[in-house]
């Protein structure tokens, strides 16, 4: 009783609003009429290995889809899937939750990552955050994949491990860097843990992070975790960069 009172008195003080624009919603974490319809959710054809949002014709396969970056692409992984698109509100919630404190993102976040998940998970999943350097990590204080790869995990209810993948080595920024340069500069750059290789034998990974471009952090991760015993990688993004179809 009193834990609702109090509850019904917060929600008075600090009442829900949209997490994009700041209006007032009904529920928590939510997002207004309007901001939902300028959010590009993926849904429909996709394509398997990044999760980019594909036109389909009639006679398409809708379960061996590839975008033209994954046909001109190698990808050490199986099968990956985005919530939204890089852009418009999607773009704004990536940043918000990256560069802006936006813990508050996080849980609608991972709800919608969840959702999208679902064709992933097997009952051997572990799932975990592609790893920033400790120089970033302090600089930043926290790591976005990890806040939002514990919220899936608590979301479908499998393991997952914070620090499965460590980044022994400092690389640059990739923002302003083409897709061959980020490729070379990643190469070699991310682990699996000393301590945490036994987590890792004859499994299934599911590789978290905020957004994907060119996947050049995805290709270091999972040829890391392959090379250690994992059977199988896939990944999973909140957003994925990518042309409209």
């Amino acid at each position: 009783m009193k834990a609702a009172l109090l509850q019904s008195g917060l929600r008075m003080i600090y009442p829900p609003r949209c997490i994009v624009c700041g209006v007032l919603v009904d529920s928590d974490f939510g997002l207004c009429g309007p901001c939902w319809r300028d959010t590009p959710f993926i849904s429909g054809a996709a394509c398997n290995l990044c999760g980019v949002h594909l036109p389909a014709g009639p006679d398409a396969d809708e379960g061996n889809l590839h975008c033209d970056d994954c046909l001109n692409l190698p990808r050490p992984w199986t099968a990956g899937r985005a919530a939204v698109m890089y852009r418009d509100n999607g773009r704004k919630l990536v940043l918000a939750l990256k560069h802006g404190d936006r813990h508050d993102v996080v849980r609608p976040a991972a709800i919608w990552m969840a959702r999208a998940a679902q064709p992933l998970l097997r009952p051997d999943t572990l799932i975990a955050p592609v790893p920033l350097h400790w120089l970033r990590l302090l600089k930043r204080r926290y790591n976005q994949a990890a806040l939002l790869a514990r919220a899936v995990a608590q979301q479908v209810d499998h393991a997952w491990c914070p620090d499965l993948l460590i980044r022994p080595r400092h690389t640059p920024t990739l923002g302003i860097r083409g897709r061959d340069e980020r490729f070379a500069t990643l190469t070699g750059a991310i682990e699996v843990h000393p301590k945490r290789k036994h987590r890792l034998a004859g499994r299934h990974v599911l590789l978290v992070d905020d957004v994907m471009t060119s996947g050049a952090t995805f290709t270091a991760a999972a040829e890391a975790c392959l090379a250690v015993g994992a059977v199988d990688v896939s990944i999973l993004v909140l957003a994925r960069a990518g042309k409209e179809p």
